[in-house]
């Protein structure tokens, strides 16, 4: 899922790239077009920059978060992500802390995992359904 479908043409050290965005549904991770309980697993990638040129390369590619309302963006989509989990689903999530902290997101989300890395940039952290 992806709010968004297209290709796009942009320069990446001087070469010219390609990227085509083409998602099986169309959404918006905060408001999902699925029931609720509908699925054992959902992996959450939501975008994780908050400083990119309109221009980036990485900001047309992966898309980016408003600097203003990025912690109630992820706070709204994580919890869709537990409204569609099943009783004891999981929920595998994605983030890359270049410009927000982990810890920042954990704060954001109010839910912590039951396992992930640490070692590196981009995280995996493992959530059972949290209830609120």
């Amino acid at each position: 899922m992806d709010i968004r479908r297209e290709v796009l043409r942009y320069k990446d050290r001087q070469l010219e790239r390609i990227a085509e965005i083409d998602p099986d549904v169309i959404g918006d991770f905060r408001n999902m077009p699925f029931p609720d309980v509908t699925f054992d697993l959902v992996i959450f990638d939501p975008p994780h920059l908050i400083k990119a040129g309109k221009e980036s390369w990485l900001a047309k590619k992966y898309g980016t978060l408003d600097l203003m309302s990025w912690q109630n963006d992820l706070y709204k989509g994580f919890w869709e992500c537990q409204r569609v989990l099943k009783d004891n689903g999981i929920l595998l999530f994605k983030w890359n802390e270049e410009q927000i902290p982990f810890r920042d997101v954990i704060k954001a989300i109010q839910c912590q995992p039951i396992l992930g890395d640490k070692k590196s940039k981009t995280k995996w952290s493992v959530f059972i359904k949290c209830k609120k």
